[in-house]
């Protein structure tokens, strides 16, 4: 019975995982309190069309994507990682600003590109960071939690942009200011983390941008998550989707704070799921979950469903985001972690340049359902590769 309780009971959390999650609860707090409104502040506010949208976070990805496998690949070359996050998180705060000062939709699109390159910096660092602190017994429930903690975050965000529009009557500029704030204060807890300690580079070890030399499975994940990719685009077109059924400003991000509140409950939970049976089966019920939501999202006309949609919604990301790391750290060694995380997200971020693109002209060409059905065509096709995987 002992031992039964003792596999129940979560793991410890060691303290480079608290003050990298912590990091990431106050930068997420900052960005979820911008992201559900930007696609009304550029369309209504700036006067932007809707393809706009698309082209910016298109565009903004694509830059991310080029800098996250050369920056993990530096983080492996140099043996550091620290410096990599925390400039990272620093853009991110100073894109921040840009943003409260932007008066026309290409000032959003540089402040967008400042965010993004800072998530390039910091990403495949912050992850190699987080698999050193972890071993096979606990990596999907320490992924899992730093998700959760990031999650956390984006209930706040909304939360406290729903509260200074609907209490306080700000505007939609004056939040943007004032999600400066939990941005900057991301920075102090870097203070408190470690830089990696261990030698990480051996002589047998050869470093390359090359994904060749990466196991024969990491390409086949990779391959499939890059076919899913080039259906996943923006979310904005979720809120889009939601405002067009009549649902109000606050009401759109009351909603959208139920997918990322089931997503902060669910993620941990998940990753310790992925530690007892496996992150593969794992990850293919999340995309499965997505496929429900994005047919929801295309063939619902009933506001009230959107409540429901965005919270399922929560949990595909609670069984993909933490779970998909942690099954790349299982792929590869602590060595190449860097670039292996990074080159993951540079070709999956490609495809998310492609996909936000092609949403935006699917839905202004065609309809929204368009651009729904073609996120579920891809999903299914990826889940066929990660069925033989």
């Amino acid at each position: 019975m002992e031992k039964q309780l003792s596999a129940l009971r979560p793991p410890k959390i060691p303290p480079r995982v608290w003050y990298l999650s912590l990091v990431s609860l106050f930068n997420d707090t900052a960005s979820e309190m911008l992201y559900p409104i930007m696609p009304i502040f550029i369309t209504s506010v700036l006067g932007a069309p809707v393809f706009v949208i698309g082209i910016i976070e298109g565009v903004a990805e694509g830059v991310a994507a080029l800098f996250k496998g050369v920056f993990g690949y530096w983080s492996d070359r140099l043996q550091k990682r620290k410096p990599f996050v925390v400039t990272g998180y620093g853009a991110a705060a100073v894109s921040k600003l840009l943003t409260a000062l932007a008066y026309s939709w290409p000032l959003v699109l540089c402040a967008r590109l400042v965010d993004r390159l800072g998530k390039g910096l910091r990403t495949g660092a912050r992850d190699a960071l987080l698999l050193e602190a972890s071993d096979d017994s606990n990596r999907g429930f320490i992924f899992g939690f730093h998700r959760a903690m990031d999650s956390l975050g984006a209930v706040i965000g909304p939360l406290i942009a729903l509260v200074l529009l609907n209490s306080f009557h700000f505007s939609i500029r004056h939040i943007l200011f004032i999600a400066v704030i939990p941005a900057s204060l991301s920075l102090l807890f870097f203070f408190l983390v470690k830089d990696t300690t261990r030698k990480i580079l051996s002589n047998k070890v050869t470093l390359s941008l090359s994904i060749r030399d990466m196991p024969a499975k990491y390409k086949q994940f990779l391959l499939g998550m890059t076919i899913f990719s080039l259906g996943n685009s923006s979310d904005s077109f979720l809120i889009l989707r939601a405002q067009s059924l009549g649902l109000s400003l606050s009401l759109v991000i009351s909603a959208y704070m139920m997918y990322y509140l089931t997503n902060a409950l669910m993620s941990a939970p998940a990753g310790r799921v992925a530690d007892r049976i496996g992150p593969k089966k794992v990850l293919i019920a999340g995309l499965v979950i997505f496929t429900l939501v994005y047919t929801g999202f295309a063939v619902n006309s009933m506001p009230a469903m959107v409540w429901v949609l965005f919270a399922v919604y929560g949990l595909y990301i609670a069984f993909t985001d933490g779970v998909s790391k942690a099954l790349i750290g299982s792929m590869t060694s602590v060595e190449k972690s860097g670039t292996a995380y990074g080159t993951f997200y540079t070709v999956t971020s490609l495809a998310t340049l492609l996909a936000s693109i092609l949403g935006g002209i699917l839905w202004s060409v065609f309809s929204p359902a368009i651009t729904f059905a073609f996120a579920v065509i891809c999903t299914l096709a990826a889940l066929v590769i990660f069925t033989k995987l």
